[in-house]
């Protein structure tokens, strides 16, 4: 079962409520690909817009006590496979409460079984350390526009990201869905995205929400 968003991050919330001086810092570690890296047309690169320091915005608006982090070690044209073999020296150091994953935009180039071999590393290994994990579907690209295999391919990756946060009873993230929600109400994607297959900070605003919902004020 796929955790539930309002209690999976409970003991987090909790320490995010208490005041100083016994509070303690919070580090969240956002590991993927060029999206949470920050890359908006490509090489332009627009930090503070990118979802993880949207997230960050939110967090500390409704914990105004709470010390957080939120570290980011996404690489841009990563996929899984990279980011498993640097998962514990560049994620795991930041002794993380809480990581986060998204890749499935790359991982369409290295298809479903090395991804999903990737992915459970990550996983296994963050759970094995006391981490929460939650997992993020790709956000949407132009590939949309014309269908065909590599709109599928991307449908698929996002099937398989939702099996594995169900099987390991993880957080899910589920920004592909956050865009069709959009785009089937607004029939907007163009809005949604700053480049052939990156968002724009209104997209980037959809996946920090999805993400949002696991923080419900204290």
């Amino acid at each position: 079962m796929i955790a539930d968003s309002v209690h999976y991050l409970d003991a987090i919330l909790d320490a995010m409520a208490v005041k100083w001086p016994d509070n303690r810092t919070i580090n969240i570690v956002c590991h993927g690909h060029s999206v949470p890296a920050g890359y908006f047309a490509t090489p332009y690169v627009n930090t503070l817009e990118a979802y993880p320091a949207q997230l960050l915005r939110f967090i500390t608006e409704r914990f105004p006590f709470a010390v957080v982090n939120v570290i980011v070690t996404a690489i841009g044209g990563e996929s899984s496979p990279a980011g498993a073999e640097r998962f514990e020296r560049d994620v795991l150091c930041h002794r993380p409460d809480l990581v986060t994953v998204d890749y499935g935009l790359n991982d369409r180039g290295i298809g479903l079984a090395e991804a999903e071999k990737a992915w459970r590393f990550m996983i296994e290994t963050a759970l094995n350390r006391g981490c929460k994990v939650i997992l993020l579907t790709p956000t949407w690209d132009q590939t949309y526009f014309a269908g065909g295999e590599g709109w599928k391919q991307l449908a698929d990756h996002a099937a398989q990201i939702r099996i594995l946060a169900d099987k390991y009873e993880v957080g899910l993230a589920d920004s592909f869905a956050a865009f069709s929600k959009h785009v089937h109400q607004h029939e907007d994607l163009v809005g949604l995205l700053s480049h052939v297959n990156h968002p724009s900070a209104k997209g980037h605003r959809l996946v920090a929400e999805a993400l949002g919902g696991f923080f419900p004020p204290r």
